[in-house]
């Protein structure tokens, strides 16, 4: 093949992934073939700025292809409820092109698997009916997003408040993917919202709150008091995204404690398994003295009292803890404790005596 070839073929090529980025946006399919998306990063890791409700952040692919009046429903329920407007956008452009589609169950009725409206509940996610009077008894999502009184599932402002909150609920604004898959229970599925959310942020990233964002992880680790401590905090921080499993110590997944068992012995250190066994463990620490590597205990499960707590987590900085709390509240993540309420106390499992005997063996 002569260089002359070669070079009409990349020209050739070139010309086609530029026409499929021109011509992704404005086209209506059952999902639209957006590319790329971008990794940089905006999140603010030292004060915590989010970003997640950052409602300037809309691309010329978001006000191109989004409805005035969907555009400003997702900013304002995204605002509102406290999750990615984008993500929302994205839902709703899978779902129903913003209520643009013509297929059954948009407008009114259902479609083939019984769902509704623009951001498509299933009327018993909805609440058992498409229009329920806002407030009344009973069980689902339907909201009043316009104030008069009635959450429609036909109503954009009221599906999409819904839609709102329903993301949030199950995981958002940091557990995207767990959030998603509720939604809508297929990986592709969310893999592909996720990929239109990037395109409508100007960022094209997904505006992850720090607690959520893996590249606020240097800075948690590296503030560590020490080496040990940056250790424990690098081994229970990658065990983000498994599952709760009771009885777990990993790999698959792992209990409240089994993590924190774990996370030590990554160190060389060996403490108590159970939560039972490492609240009298460690040395007890007042609130407000607790650094990363301290295990907060709370008066949470069966069997449990202020002196006898069933569940902790571990601090891994200032307000922030890791946990694996239970089978129906997600995957391990970090989030934060001083609010929550059955705070029992802190100890520090790295001032016992048997640790401190152990540190010295590993430094000799």
């Amino acid at each position: 093949m002569t260089s002359r070839v070669r070079v009409a073929l990349l020209l050739g090529l070139a010309g086609v992934v530029l026409i499929t980025l021109v011509m992704a946006p404005m086209l209506m399919s059952t999902f639209p073939s957006f590319l790329g998306g971008g990794s940089g990063v905006t999140t603010d890791c030292a004060n915590g700025d989010s970003g997640v409700v950052n409602v300037t952040n809309v691309s010329d692919t978001a006000r191109s292809d989004i409805p005035a009046d969907y555009l400003q429903l997702y900013k304002k329920h995204g605002k509102k409820i406290g999750v990615q407007w984008t993500v929302l956008a994205a839902v709703g452009k899978r779902e129903t092109d913003h209520g643009r589609s013509t297929l059954a169950g948009v407008k009114s009725g259902t479609n083939y698997a019984g769902a509704a409206g623009p951001m498509q509940f299933l009327i018993s996610t909805w609440g058992g009916k498409a229009k329920i009077k806002i407030p009344s008894k009973f069980s689902g999502y339907a909201s009043d997003g316009d104030g008069d009184g009635w959450g429609d599932v036909y109503n954009p402002a009221d599906a999409i408040l819904g839609a709102a909150k329903m993301l949030k609920r199950n995981g958002a604004p940091g557990d995207l993917k767990r959030a998603l898959f509720v939604y809508n229970h297929a990986m592709w599925y969310v893999e592909q919202v996720l990929e239109i959310a990037r395109r409508y942020a100007t960022s094209g990233t997904l505006d992850l709150p720090p607690e959520a964002d893996p590249d606020c992880d240097p800075p948690i680790v590296e503030a560590a008091p020490d080496q040990v401590v940056r250790d424990i905090l690098a081994y229970a921080l990658a065990q983000r995204g498994k599952p709760y499993i009771w009885g777990g110590t990993g790999p698959a997944g792992f209990d409240c404690s089994g993590i924190i068992y774990m996370a030590y012995r990554s160190a060389g250190l060996s403490i108590p398994r159970t939560t039972f066994g490492q609240w009298p463990f460690g040395v007890k620490i007042k609130k407000g003295e607790e650094q990363a590597g301290d295990l907060v205990f709370f008066n949470a499960g069966p069997g449990t009292s202020s002196d006898n707590p069933g569940h902790v987590g571990m601090v891994v900085s200032p307000g922030k803890m890791i946990e694996a709390r239970c089978t129906l509240c997600g995957p391990i993540k970090v989030t934060t404790y001083r609010e929550r309420p059955n705070i029992v106390g802190y100890t520090r499992p790295l001032r016992n005596e048997d640790v401190l005997a152990q540190l010295k063996r590993l430094r000799t």
